[in-house]
C-alpha cells in the first residue's frame, strides 16, 4: 500500500455551506480559480468545482460561470478538472446538466442514487444571515429529496460518455454500489469505476470509520477490482475519515465543500490548507501524493488539455 499514490481532491466551495458560515468561503469565479490553483500547488490533483452567483453567493448552474471558471483555472495550472452535475438540492436536471457541454472537464460527478441530502439544521445556526436567500434555501432541503433515479442516472452517463467525461460515483449508502455494479454489467459505464464514498450527509450513512469499512468491503464484493475510490465526510469527523481511507489504501476529498474548519474551532482560510494537512498526513504514512498526470493515469483519463 506505501507505493501507491494517493489522489486528493480540493471540493472548492459545494452547494451546501453559506456565505453567512465564512468569510473564507469562495463565490466570484476568480475567488474560485485563485482556491483551485491554490489548493493544486499544496498537493491536490484534482479539483471538484461548483459555481455561486458572484453578487450573493447563491449556487448556481450556469454554464457561462462554470465555463469561466474552469477556463481561468487551466490556464494557470495542470490540475484534473471534476465539475458537480448534482447542482444544490431543488435544481432540475438541466440545470444540473447545463454546464458539461460547455465547461469540457475530465471528470464529473454522477450521483448514484436518491437520498435525503438535507441540512436545514444549519438554519438555527444563523442569527443574521448576509443574504434573504440562505435561510429559505436550507430549510428547503428539510423536504426535498435530491432525486436521482435510474433514469436520470442512465442518461448523466450518456452526456458524460458523449463529451469523453469520467463519472465519479457520489455514494451516500451502500444500495447505491449495486446501482453502479447495474450499469456497470450493462455496459453503460466502462471499469474501473471511481467511487466516492460521501459520508455524513444528514439523509445518509454517519461518517464513522466503520461505515466507510463497511461501503470499501461491499464495493469489493459487488465490483471486484472494477474500481477505485475516494472518501469525502462532511462536517467535524472529517480528518479522522479520510487518514483512515489513506490507512485503507483509497484516496481523499477534502475542501470547504465539505468542512469550513480545519481543526476545532479553527475556521479554514482555503482550499490549500486542508489539503496540506492531508499531504502532510499521507506522508508521514508512508504515502506519496499523485500529481495531476499521474491522478489522470490512476483514473484511465485522458491527457490533459492544452491551457486556453
Amino acid at each position: 500500500m506505501s507505493e501507491k499514490k494517493v489522489i486528493l481532491t480540493a471540493a472548492i466551495t459545494g452547494a451546501v455551506h453559506i456565505p453567512s458560515m465564512s468569510p473564507y468561503l469562495p463565490i466570484t469565479p476568480e475567488q474560485i480559480i485563485d482556491e483551485a490553483v491554490a489548493a493544486c500547488q499544496a498537493g491536490a490533483a484534482v479539483v471538484h468545482l461548483h459555481t455561486r452567483d458572484p453578487r450573493t453567493g447563491q449556487p448556481t448552474g450556469d454554464p457561462e460561470l462554470m465555463r469561466q471558471v474552469v477556463d481561468g483555472v487551466r490556464a494557470r495550472c495542470g490540475v484534473v478538472i471534476g465539475i458537480t452535475t448534482g447542482g444544490a438540492i431543488g435544481m432540475t436536471s438541466q440545470e444540473r446538466l447545463a454546464a458539461l457541454p460547455t465547461a469540457h472537464p475530465e471528470l464529473a460527478s454522477c450521483n448514484a442514487g436518491s437520498v435525503n441530502f438535507c441540512f436545514a439544521p444549519i438554519a438555527d445556526k444563523i442569527k443574521e444571515p448576509k443574504f434573504d436567500w440562505e435561510i429559505p434555501f436550507v430549510k428547503n432541503t428539510y423536504k426535498v429529496p435530491f432525486a436521482n433515479t435510474f433514469q436520470d442516472i442512465e442518461d448523466y452517463m450518456a452526456i458524460m460518455s458523449e463529451h469523453q467525461v469520467k463519472p465519479e460515483f457520489e455514494v451516500y449508502e451502500a444500495g447505491m454500489i449495486s446501482n453502479i455494479a447495474y450499469f456497470l454489467k450493462r455496459g453503460l459505464v466502462k471499469a474501473p469505476v471511481y467511487l466516492q464514498f460521501v459520508l455524513g450527509v444528514m439523509g445518509g450513512m454517519p461518517a464513522t470509520i466503520a461505515n466507510l469499512n463497511f461501503l470499501v468491503e461491499t464495493a469489493q464484493k459487488v465490483l471486484g477490482d472494477q474500481f477505485l475510490w475516494s472518501c469525502a465526510a462532511a462536517g467535524k469527523n472529517q480528518f479522522d475519515l479520510v487518514t483512515t481511507a489513506i490507512c485503507l489504501g483509497g484516496n481523499v476529498r477534502v475542501g470547504l465543500e465539505d468542512n469550513l474548519y480545519l481543526s476545532k474551532g479553527v475556521l479554514a482560510k482555503s482550499n490549500a490548507e486542508p489539503i496540506a494537512k492531508m499531504k502532510r498526513i499521507a506522508e508521514e504514512l508512508g504515502r506519496s501524493v499523485a500529481t495531476p498526470d499521474e491522478a489522470r493515469q490512476m483514473l484511465s483519463l485522458s491527457p490533459a488539455a492544452p491551457a486556453v
